[in-house]
């Protein structure tokens, strides 16, 4: 007769977000890849809706939370908006606490940091550095044969010098050099209402032009796993990052840096390292020849660092 082992409880993952979409998005991709690899069960908390006096998160004194959440194992936080409801709860038994992104706050109060590389912080054994933004983005088994292409348009930000013109022409550019390509183009909030109207005039049987107005959570998705090339305005990270883990060869628009910006440094490391190409290699993106050999999917390995360091016995 065979003794009756059973198997570990699941580790209680809490997602601590701001409810920025940015940083949910990071989250959820977080979580996913620690249900799957961990069986973790995962809830997210809008740390919006806690108020956390100052004293509290100082001192590690945690206020009153919902019973049916279940101890957790692992506290993950992203958003400056989660940090006090992070570092109250610091101090709770057996529960390692986990912030996204550099934070304001010494980090030697938690027990683990995923930075990105643009923040410059020297690796240690608690901190990761991860390229570009974690997303819920999975990469794609296949690419399709189809020549269609997706196209990206951001808008003015505090990284690089804006000029609508510049954007038209090179999109201009890509659909005089490939006529045999369907193109999607949409562009997003920051995108200049002059811009948007100059980009439905090229709407035509082989242009679709889409309202960002109207697109939902699962549209980008949809579109990669339908497309053979995906350019990006270089403003636009967190939807770079999202190209690139889908595995669609992807290039960015060419615009130019402003000086000393992390963001920029940020986009050309993840040139450097073959994940996106250049403008100038607009070529290569085009026959699905990008030089890089390596898959960046940020939020696979973010989640097996942190099931190796703090939730042993995970599927990995």
């Amino acid at each position: 007769m065979t003794t009756d082992r059973s198997s570990p409880p699941a580790p209680v993952v809490w997602l601590l977000t701001d409810n920025k979409p940015g940083h949910r998005n990071q989250l959820k991709g977080l979580g996913n890849r620690l249900r799957v690899l961990a069986g973790a069960n995962v809830t997210e908390i809008d740390a919006t809706k806690m108020s956390v006096p100052l004293w509290r998160a100082i001192l590690g004194i945690a206020p009153t939370m919902d019973k049916t959440l279940g101890a957790p194992t692992l506290i993950i936080a992203a958003g400056s908006g989660t940090h006090r409801l992070l570092l109250s709860l610091r101090r709770q038994r057996k529960t390692k606490t986990v912030v996204v992104m550099k934070p304001g706050f010494p980090l030697g109060w938690v027990d683990a940091a995923i930075i990105p590389e643009h923040d410059a912080v020297k690796p240690d054994k608690h901190i990761l550095i991860t390229q570009g933004a974690i997303n819920a983005i999975t990469p794609l088994a296949r690419i399709t044969d189809k020549p269609e292409g997706l196209i990206l348009i951001g808008g003015p930000s505090a990284h690089f010098e804006w000029d609508d013109d510049v954007v038209l022409g090179q999109v201009a550019q890509l659909m005089g050099q490939y006529p045999e390509w369907r193109w999607t183009i949409s562009g997003s909030r920051r995108t200049p209402e002059s811009l948007l109207e100059q980009l439905q005039e090229l709407a035509g049987p082989k242009v679709t032009v889409v309202d960002p107005a109207q697109t939902h959570a699962s549209w980008l998705p949809h579109q990669l796993a339908a497309s053979r090339a995906v350019w990006v305005t270089p403003d636009s990270a967190s939807m770079a990052c999202e190209a690139a883990t889908s595995g669609v060869p992807t290039g960015l628009f060419e615009l130019a840096p402003k000086p000393n910006s992390r963001v920029a440094h940020g986009m050309a490391s993840l040139v450097e390292k073959g994940y996106v190409a250049r403008w100038s290699d607009h070529a290569s993106v085009m026959a699905g020849k990008l030089p890089g050999s390596h898959q960046l999917w940020e939020a696979d390995r973010v989640a097996r660092w942190l099931i190796n360091h703090f939730l042993k016995g995970g599927k990995h």
